[in-house]
């Protein structure tokens, strides 16, 4: 199932055709809040825990009380606040909480703020149902004072006045985890996203309260995926809440989400009769001698991602190095003793029909000869472009209409500026998603703009998010490794822009799985394609945890 990145527009227009058609908003209101309850209830143990559901005026508020009334059946001691009085005969939800029995308070009727204040002390569960999607200006008024008192109250939970007291005066110098102290805070769960973040820009208020995991509906909204709100929505859950996919509001969306389902039906199948024939014999040009391990972490992520040979064309100089260290590669002779230049671009252009896929642009250095005599023509297999490849094209004029329209082009924020000619400080206030889906466009190319939360663009419109942002990515090499697992999966034979995809992926899968065994910090790029295939072999067994915790 394709899962959908909704802009506020597009999913008030996917809601609205819903009920035209028949599935109403109280029914999906109904799925929503089910949909909350049950995420809760997977996660933590509600028997006898206090939870404070904060009921908004809208449908995020009727979804606050369809998930309490779920949570006080699954054994929760379920408390309303609401920031509005609702009335019982006109709100069915309302009223089959009064009906329950199940204690609600008027924000209207709280002076001070006192009775909420007290509840937030004892708490175990806050359920954010205060604002939905629809937040486009800074919050004011009665609603801007409730969340200043939600947030006062939760950081009162988070550093107590009486854990230091209570704290012996021992300290042992080899003890590497924090003894904990005092009170833990009080989960925050976010019905469909955190009060104050706009879902569109993915601005925050200066009053939204973080949470820990954020339950969405029908689909991901643009706002999840754009700091700083990407932040602060915790673990990221999508529920279906019965929106038919077919409805032309829905399918003319065009934006994806890369899912574990989606990376998983793309994996190329692994024959038992298989050899390295079959898959996949692929050429990676790069290196000079400033830059030497560009080429080894591209060979290497090719290999780990299951190709079955790996040719690398690089400098005589850095030739003897690379080898040792990936023996299992072949290394085609190159006519220049120095850095690679035309004479070697020629001689690539004679034999480049031996490969099923071809990567050039790690580590190539400044020089931009080689590129050039690249581009003089020939019948190109499927080709990814990276790194200083990238760099040469930016200086070689209508490089556009001199490559393959399903050419793939990987750059970072600095390469993406130069390809566009615009400064590096414009293009990061732009929306990334519109200059990738844009520029892929125009330069009919396979576009895959590298950060957080990759996107990969394609010229016909579609555009694939990729949902991992994680800092243990952020190093050296870290982009030579993702061109060489999009080379590797090219190689067996996996189409350009389903390679992209899923090379993009799979690259985020190694990086929680080896954030998941040794933290956020100090894994190298080698490391990092050594991860590879856990990665994979995980993602055929089980799903691979969608989140934008920062924590």
């Amino acid at each position: 199932m394709t899962i959908k990145i909704f802009s506020v527009a597009e999913m008030v227009a996917a809601e609205k055709a819903a009920d035209a058609s028949g599935h109403s908003y109280d029914q999906m209101m109904e799925i929503a809040g089910r949909s909350v309850a049950q995420a809760i209830v997977d996660r933590y143990d509600v028997t006898g825990r206090q939870i404070m559901v904060l009921v908004g005026p809208g449908n995020n508020g009727g979804d606050g009380l369809v998930a309490g009334r779920y949570l006080a059946e699954a054994g929760a001691e379920v408390v309303f606040y609401l920031f509005k009085p609702r009335d019982p005969a006109g709100d069915s939800n309302f009223a089959r909480i009064q009906e329950m029995g199940l204690f609600h308070m008027n924000a209207a009727y709280d002076q001070r703020y006192r009775a909420l204040r007290l509840r937030l002390r004892t708490v175990d569960i806050v359920v954010d149902g205060l604002l939905g999607t629809g937040v486009s200006r800074p919050i004011e008024g009665e609603l801007a004072q409730l969340m200043r008192q939600v947030q006062a109250g939760l950081a009162e939970r988070s550093t107590p006045a009486t854990a230091e007291v209570s704290r012996p005066g021992l300290v042992n110098p080899t003890q590497l985890f924090p003894d904990p102290a005092g009170e833990v805070p009080p989960v925050v769960v976010a019905i469909d996203c955190p009060s104050g973040l706009n879902c569109d820009s993915g601005e925050l208020d200066t009053l939204a309260f973080p949470a820990d995991l954020t339950v969405t509906f029908a689909g991901a909204k643009r706002g999840h995926f754009r700091f700083p709100g990407a932040a602060a929505c915790g673990e990221l859950l999508i529920a279906d809440i019965g929106i038919d996919p077919n409805l032309p509001e829905v399918r003319s969306v065009l934006l994806d989400l890369a899912t574990a389902d989606l990376a998983r039906s793309l994996l190329p199948p692994r024959p038992l009769y298989g050899h390295k024939g079959t898959f996949g014999k692929v050429l990676i040009v790069a290196g000079s001698e400033r830059y030497w391990g560009a080429p080894l972490l591209a060979g290497r992520a090719a290999y780990r991602v299951g190709v079955g040979l790996v040719a690398i064309t690089l400098p005589k100089v850095v030739r003897p190095v690379v080898a040792a260290q990936l023996p299992e590669a072949t290394y085609p002779l190159v006519p220049e003793p120095g850095d690679l230049g035309q004479a070697t671009g020629r001689q690539i252009l004679n034999y480049m029909g031996e490969y099923k896929a071809l990567l050039v642009g790690p580590g190539l250095g400044e020089d931009p000869s080689l590129m050039q005599a690249l581009l003089a023509g020939g019948k190109y297999p499927p080709l990814v472009i990276d790194a200083d490849g990238l760099n040469a094209l930016a200086g070689i004029a209508g490089w556009q209409k001199r490559l393959p329209p399903e050419t793939i082009l990987t750059p970072h924020p600095g390469e993406m500026a130069r390809l566009m000619d615009v400064p590096l400080v414009k293009l990061k206030r732009q929306d990334r998603v519109a200059v990738a889906q844009e520029k892929a466009a125009e330069w009919r190319k396979i576009v895959v703009l590298k950060g957080a939360f990759t996107a990969v663009a394609a010229p016909d419109g579609r555009c694939t998010l990729i949902p991992f942002a994680n800092p243990l990515l952020g190093t050296a090499g870290s982009g030579d490794v993702l061109a060489g697992v999009i080379l590797g999966l090219l190689g067996q034979g996996v189409a350009p822009y389903e390679a992209a995809v899923l090379g993009a992926y799979l690259h985020g899968a190694a990086g929680q799985v080896a954030a998941a065994a040794v933290g956020k910090a100090g894994v190298l790029a080698g490391e990092l394609a050594d991860w590879l295939p856990e990665a994979r072999r995980q993602l055929r067994t089980e799903p691979v945890a969608l989140t934008t915790d920062e924590a």
